[in-house]
């Protein structure tokens, strides 16, 4: 009979009687003896502890069959002991695997199950231990019989090989004629063949993919890290499991021959019961990592495994330990040993950054994470948390180049700040992180967004932004605005280019789906844009700004009534902001409700100070009435206030279409510095 059928009846067997093997159990050219706990290969001892020896019996015992975490605990370690399970149990497998030399990469013997165990791959036999066992059997066997039912010759019956007597083969095993046996033999392999053909087709217990394997797996070019288990025992700690995960994301993003999912896409895994083939299809990746971070005192344990997202299939697990103040080299050790396991070759300058992590001031790294916790809640507050922690941050170390890499994003992005103040501290921030290290991809973004809305110096924005895209390839939030900047200088194609690759690297961040809406209205894409802008309101309908973008979409449309309500729906879910009210004044000047707009102005102009300007919303609701004079004088406040709003949307908004044959529109765009 062929291997397939061989196998394929012990999966029948296995399955369906589970049966305990109690003799010598055999596989390959090794024996394990559960009543002497020995381990021998070719009749010679191999030494292996006790824990990794019950593992192995636990898994022999059940082959063809996933053996869970869970139930090995219960096995293995009586209730009332407390022990770090996972990493535990890792420890002991990783034992039995080097003991049969065996590898979690390329299994011959114990494959792990991503999510779920392990499951013992290789066919076993077990001897029986005395007569009893074997006395049911209608022909005696010799010592050591396998339980595998070997149907070679058609002199053998089937109850020679049981392991135990089974009603259903029993009275087979009275002496037959040769013709009969010959018969019985090839109506057991007609009726196994077509039993497989139907189990096979159904794909019942992973039969189809274990003997009908798809096309190989192509080169892994994508990967996500789905956020690290924190096994401290203390909740205090998730902040510390976050950053690792954060920072594992920021080193493997360095690499550019990978795509890796950024962190706004991955945090929505934390804590899910999803299986990784689904997480791999929401994503559209190759492979990812998971594992967990034990922190106590300043020593600190990261366990990491990489799992083909498609098959579910084991490829690699390690695991790292050291202080505190050697984690950036820890993390970068992974992070190599991730590329090398997957194949990526670095470049000279990816290696010599992953090489040359330093040690670090244990004080200062956790107040740097505790900022990066803080400012990854995108909110008002929890930036100027964030900012107090950065802030520590440096004054533990002068030299965190990290701390002042976090500074500079708060200042940046959501500071509390008057604007003129904030870009100052911003600059200054992201200045000092590249002196300190030049090779921060994060710092020479932030220095991109100074230089591109606050500085209007162009050419150096786009240098900086070259640089942080070139230092970290992965990056969705550098792609994300060097598109704001692309489109603005005119560059429409490279601006769409970039605004896919940051939906690529943050597929369920509603900010890159909301980005590739605005991008399709600037581009006067509008019934794309729409589509797009609706598809993000899907995943967050509390989105103001998809609110307000669909609002501007339906006005290109003169879709009027539908632009009205999506920019109620913003000042209502923004506590009526300025700016959403400048939206919604443009929209009722050119639907012809003027005395609805100019009622608008008259708010905005009782409101303005020079703490909170309202110029820009002023001239946006003039455009919109076509009054051209005061349109330009409110521009021109606006520009001597240097508003940020200029060069981020001011040249390609098409609220503004109406004044682009006046020349005093020219003039103002080559002063802000683009390109005429």
């Amino acid at each position: 009979m062929s291997r397939f059928l061989l196998e394929f009846h012990y999966f029948i067997v296995s399955s369906q009687a589970q049966p305990s093997f109690r003799g010598t159990l055999r596989f390959g050219a090794y024996e394990a003896d559960p009543r002497s706990g020995e381990l021998r290969k070719h009749g010679l001892g191999i030494a292996l502890e006790e824990k990794p020896f019950q593992a192995l019996v636990i898994l022999l015992q059940h082959p063809n069959e996933v053996v869970t975490r869970e139930e090995l605990r219960t096995q293995l370690w009586p209730a009332d002991i407390f022990i770090d399970f996972d990493n535990s149990l890792n420890t002991v497998i990783a034992k039995t695997r080097r003991a049969l030399n065996d590898s979690a990469e390329n299994p011959r013997f114990i494959e792990t199950v991503g999510r779920r165990g392990y499951r013992f791959m290789a066919l076993v036999e077990s001897s029986a231990p005395d007569q009893e066992q074997r006395g049911s059997a209608a022909t005696p066997t010799a010592q050591g019989a396998s339980s595998v039912i070997v149907l070679d010759s058609p002199k053998a019956t089937a109850s020679e090989h049981m392991d135990g007597p089974n009603p259903a083969f029993v009275e087979t095993a009275k002496p037959q004629t040769h013709r009969t046996a010959v018969r019985y033999t090839f109506l057991i392999a007609g009726a196994l063949v077509a039993i497989a053909v139907l189990l096979v087709g159904l794909n019942v217990g992973g039969l189809r993919d274990r003997f009908l394997p798809g096309p190989s797996p192509g080169p892994i070019k994508s990967l996500a890290v789905l956020p690290l288990e924190n096994l401290s025992g203390d909740k205090e700690q998730e902040y510390f499991a976050d950053g690792m995960t954060d920072e594992l994301i920021t080193d493997l993003a360095q690499i550019g021959a990978l795509r890796v999912i950024s962190r706004t896409s991955i945090i929505q895994y934390k804590g899910t019961k999803k299986s990784l083939p689904e997480i791999g299809r929401e994503l559209n990746v190759d492979v990812v990592v998971e594992g967990t971070v034990t922190r106590a005192g300043n020593r600190v344990r990261i366990t990491a495994q990489l799992i083909r997202a498609t098959t579910d299939k084991h490829l690699w697990a390690e695991e790292y330990e050291g202080d505190l103040s050697d984690i950036l080299k820890l993390q970068s050790e992974v992070a190599r040993a991730i590329t090398s396991e997957i194949q990526i070759k670095l470049t000279p300058q990816e290696d010599n950054r992953l090489a040359s992590a330093r040690p670090v001031n244990p004080e200062a790294y956790e107040a740097y994470l505790k900022g990066l916790y803080y400012l990854e809640k995108w909110s008002a507050d929890g930036t100027r948390q964030a900012i107090g922690y950065f802030q520590q941050a440096t004054e533990k170390d002068p030299r965190s180049a990290l701390g002042y890499t976090g500074l500079a994003e708060c200042y940046m992005h959501w500071s509390p700040l008057p604007q003129k103040e904030s870009a100052a501290k911003a600059k200054a921030a992201a200045m000092k992180a590249i002196e300190l290290d030049e090779t921060l991809g994060e710092a020479h973004g932030s220095l991109a967004m100074v230089r591109f809305i606050d500085d209007w110096d162009l050419p150096g924005a786009e240098k900086e932004f070259k640089r942080a895209i070139e230092l970290n390839p992965s990056s969705g939030e550098a792609h994300h605005e060097y598109s704001h900047y692309l489109m603005q200088m005119g560059r429409t194609e490279e601006s769409f280019n970039e605004s896919n690759r940051f939906l690529e690297l943050d597929p369920l961040s509603p900010a890159a789906n909301l980005h590739l809406g605005w991008h399709y209205l600037f581009a006067n894409k509008y019934d794309a844009a729409i589509e797009q802008l609706q598809k993000t309101l899907k995943m967050d309908p509390n989105y103001v700004e998809a609110h307000s973008w669909l609002g501007q979409t339906y006005e290109q449309k003169k879709m009027y009534e539908q632009a009205v309500t999506e920019f109620q729906k913003a000042i209502a879910l923004s506590r009526g902001d300025s700016y959403y009210r400048g939206l919604l004044g443009h929209a009722y000047a050119i639907a012809g409700k003027r005395d609805e707009a100019q009622a608008i102005i008259a708010a905005l102009k009782s409101e303005s100070s020079p703490a909170s300007p309202t110029d820009l919303e002023i001239a946006t609701i003039y455009a919109g009435l076509g009054d051209r004079d005061q349109a330009f004088a409110w521009l021109e406040k606006a520009y001597q206030r240097r508003s940020r709003y200029l060069p981020y949307f001011f040249r390609v908004n098409p609220m503004f279409d109406s004044l682009h044959s006046d020349p005093r529109f020219a003039n103002l765009v080559q002063r802000v510095g683009f390109p005429r």
